[in-house]
């Protein structure tokens, strides 16, 4: 009887030893909690601290940093802010964020993410709206609004810092969405925090909102921008090379940035974004009568002419990226995938789709290292489609 129990009992042990570290596993990646970040008025669009999440480094990783920032849109009106703060995605408060997933560029498995696998990997908590540009030193105290991207973004690479990326032999900031615009936007500023000798370098997915016709022929999203820009005082943290020659709000667009930002960028992007065909080609005032609806959201519904409208939309996003500058240092994987972000999903980060028969992740291993320039435009698959 007593080794039964005995046995019983070990098995009780090893069980609760099991689970405790499967706890310390998840644990790893867990929010952390700025709050030293409020005294600096470094806050989320309802005064909560900021976050991140980091996965440690190891092996011959562990001076290597990236930092990846989250992304969600952004909000333009006092209504939409105020709206953003009590999402529960946490896109305006560190109060009620959820656990991320480390995948994609973020993973710790080499066969999934050969290049940056043992880096130390970090994702940027996005919770002010404004890809992390602004910065208004009044608080709308009727709403409970701070306006403060900008500090929080310095914030969070001074604790990084703090705690080992100032020793960093390479460091690259990446993102998605308004998270790549930010990287985009914040990359020379994210390069200054670094000696010289430090390898940094930028990587924007889907982060490259381009300014082209929409449906009816104008640039209807461009007021968005602009109200943007406007709310949260974004203007004083965009290139001022762009600024002192246009309009604050056009400054978000990084093929008018872009040619103002020194760092290495790698621009990662499908020519057919779906949330720029949904929001910037077929934004609903540029379709009042919702004729691209169907074909926005399923691409079997589109029409032969729909399909011709959105060639059109690839012609000119690519003569957008023409714009922003081809410097010897940038690195460039657009395809004609239909899909919004494509580094945090591993089926796709090192997945199938592929130029010059490498994946993003390849490409991007080989760009950052400077193995080679890598700025490929996929020429074959001119049509939208699925991968």
């Amino acid at each position: 009887m007593f080794q039964v129990r005995s046995r019983e009992w070990l098995r009780y042990i090893v069980t609760v030893c099991v689970i405790l570290f499967l706890k310390l596993e998840t644990l790893e990646g867990g929010i952390t909690i700025i709050e030293s970040a409020v005294a600096k008025g470094a806050v989320c669009l309802d005064g909560s601290p900021p976050a991140y999440q980091i996965d440690k480094g190891f092996g011959d990783g562990v001076n290597n940093w990236l930092v990846h920032i989250q992304g969600g849109g952004w909000c333009h009106s006092i209504e939409d802010c105020v709206y953003r703060k009590t999402m529960d995605n946490g896109l305006g408060s560190s109060k009620l964020m959820p656990e991320l997933y480390f995948g994609g560029i973020l993973s710790n498995q080499q066969d999934q993410n050969p290049s940056f696998y043992n880096w130390n990997r970090v994702i940027m908590r996005y919770c002010d709206g404004a890809s992390f540009t602004g910065d208004v030193e009044e608080v709308d105290t009727a709403n409970n609004l701070y306006f403060r991207g900008a500090r929080i973004f310095n914030v969070i690479v001074e604790e990084l810092m703090s705690i080992g990326m100032k020793n960093a032999q390479n460091a690259l900031l990446s993102g998605c969405s308004a998270g790549g615009l930010a990287a985009i936007l914040n990359c020379d500023k994210f390069r200054r925090f670094f000696p010289s000798d430090t390898r940094v370098k930028c990587v924007p997915d889907a982060g490259f909102f381009a300014r082209v016709t929409d449906l009816s022929g104008e640039h209807h999203f461009e007021k968005y921008y602009e109200n943007v820009v406007t709310l949260h005082g974004s203007a004083k943290n965009l290139p001022s090379g762009c600024t002192s020659k246009m309009k604050p709000g056009l400054c978000l667009y990084p093929q008018y940035a872009m040619p103002h930002i020194s760092t290495p960028i790698f621009i990662l992007n499908s020519a057919y974004d779906t949330w720029e065909v949904s929001n910037i080609l077929a934004i609903g005032d540029a379709d009042p009568n919702g004729e691209f609806t169907k074909c926005k959201t399923n691409l079997t519904q589109c029409s032969t002419d729909q399909i011709k409208r959105l060639e059109e939309f690839r012609s000119e996003f690519l003569g957008a990226v023409s714009e922003a500058g081809k410097p010897s240092s940038r690195g460039m994987f657009i395809n004609t995938c239909y899909i919004h972000c494509q580094s945090e999903t591993q089926s796709m980060w090192l997945g199938s789709t592929k130029l010059d028969d490498k994946t993003i992740a390849e490409g991007v291993g080989e760009w950052f290292y400077d193995k080679s320039e890598f700025m490929k435009v996929d020429t074959q698959n001119v049509l939208p489609h699925y991968c």
